[in-house]
């Protein structure tokens, strides 16, 4: 099952976009109408709503008369705070409980407007943020919605900032502008991307990844892009493990200004393989299947052992955002080497400069190939002449491997 939290501002079309992933044959739990259902006469939110704010909340028919409410909560973040945290517990409840009705090979589309508020994001396989400029939603909700500019304003400032939405989002809608431009999106990403996305999941398998080493320039962005990463896949991993396991951004994509390819590289850190092995299925729900076949690094000197550099191997099943899922022992040499190596680089800028002239070097003499194999390969050699100057970087600078849990 493919989890896909959907988001926007008000009045930035986010009703748009859900209608037609609904049409394209997404199942579609509407966080909106499951907020109105679990506050209807008899039942629960409706008698606590009116037990904190009076029965003045209450039309003559018994029903919550939402204008009245919302005079009393929007401008007063405390008051919205009570009002939520009475709702929402009894929305995510009931959007659970559909969610699990769904189909193994169903694509669930949750549209929770206040995904970002309530931290919900790595509950998703991705997020779908849609956005507009704030000036042209203010018009819509003036000329479509017959509302007064302040009323606007203050709807609007009670949601999250545009920027924390568009920093949470995977995927970026943009409804600035024409209904078939956004329509146009949403069909693209149906195809594209979250088909593909569901067969990779149903199948347990990675995205196909058929071409050779591509470098891109250094993206401020790619961090942001790991956290959210590590974030969800902690929120997958079971309870019992969280404790004990650790995860990190590596490789070149954490060299801040290292132009590499646009993959980002991941380290969990666990007690011991069987563990790694036991986590399995969870890593493949959250979309990072194990890659059959790969079972350890290439030994570097001072750690000849093969035993010593055994890891798991997962990748993304996402087709829009390649991921390597490197799954390690605490302690073990290719687990202290792959954070050790990432500090050196990100210290020395001389010897991220003669990595990076090697990326490119290499990536050139292989551009032609269908995979990174030959260019990943073509690059032992220089890790072995590096293990000597990254060890005396080591010892010189005082770095130690950090815990094992974080």
């Amino acid at each position: 099952m493919l989890k896909i939290g959907l988001t926007g501002g008000i009045a930035s079309g986010k009703s748009v976009v859900a209608a037609r992933l609904k049409e394209r044959g997404a199942v579609l739990v509407d966080a909106d109408a499951l907020a109105r259902e679990v506050v209807e006469p008899g039942t629960e939110g409706l008698q606590r709503i009116a037990a904190e704010f009076g029965d003045g909340v209450l039309a003559r028919d018994g029903r919550l008369d939402r204008p009245k409410l919302g005079a009393l909560v929007f401008g007063n973040p405390e008051r919205l705070a009570v009002l939520n945290g009475i709702v929402h517990p009894l929305v995510r409840a009931r959007a659970a409980a559909l969610v699990a009705a769904a189909h193994d090979d169903a694509v669930v589309v949750q549209d929770i407007p206040l995904l970002v508020e309530t931290g919900q994001g790595s509950d998703f396989h991705l997020v779908v943020v849609v956005d507009a400029p704030e000036d042209i939603r203010l018009q819509r909700m003036l000329e479509h919605r017959g509302m007064t500019e302040d009323a606007a304003r203050s709807r609007m400032a009670a949601q999250a900032m545009r920027e924390d939405r568009l920093a949470a989002a995977d995927v970026v809608l943009d409804n600035s502008g024409t209904v078939q431009d956004l329509l146009g999106q949403v069909d693209r990403l149906w195809d594209h991307r979250l088909l593909p996305f569901t067969r990779n999941l149903a199948a347990g398998a990675r995205a196909e990844r058929n071409r050779g080493p591509v470098l891109v320039p250094a993206d401020p962005l790619w961090p942001q892009q790991a956290e959210r990463l590590m974030n969800r896949i902690a929120k997958a991993l079971p309870a019992e493990h969280r404790d004990a396991l650790r995860l990190d951004h590596i490789g070149s994509t954490a060299v801040p200004g290292l132009d590499a390819k646009d993959i980002i590289d991941l380290q969990l850190t666990v007690p011991d393989l069987d563990v790694a092995d036991a986590l399995a299925p969870a890593l493949a729900a959250a979309g990072f299947p194990v890659v059959p076949g790969i079972h350890s690094d290439t030994p570097h000197p001072g750690h000849h052992g093969r035993e010593d550099w055994q890891k798991r191997f997962h990748a993304n099943a996402d087709p829009a955002r390649d991921v390597n899922l490197h799954v390690r022992a605490a302690g073990s040499a290719g687990w202290r080497f792959a954070l050790c190596f990432r500090d050196w680089l990100r210290a020395d800028p001389a010897a991220a400069a003669e990595y990076l002239a090697l990326k490119r070097r290499l990536a050139a003499a292989h551009s032609n190939d269908g995979s990174t194999v030959g260019y990943a390969d073509a690059k032992e050699d220089w890790f072995t002449a590096a293990a000597a100057p990254l060890e005396r970087w080591a010892e010189r600078s005082g770095w130690q491997a950090p815990s094992s849990v974080s």
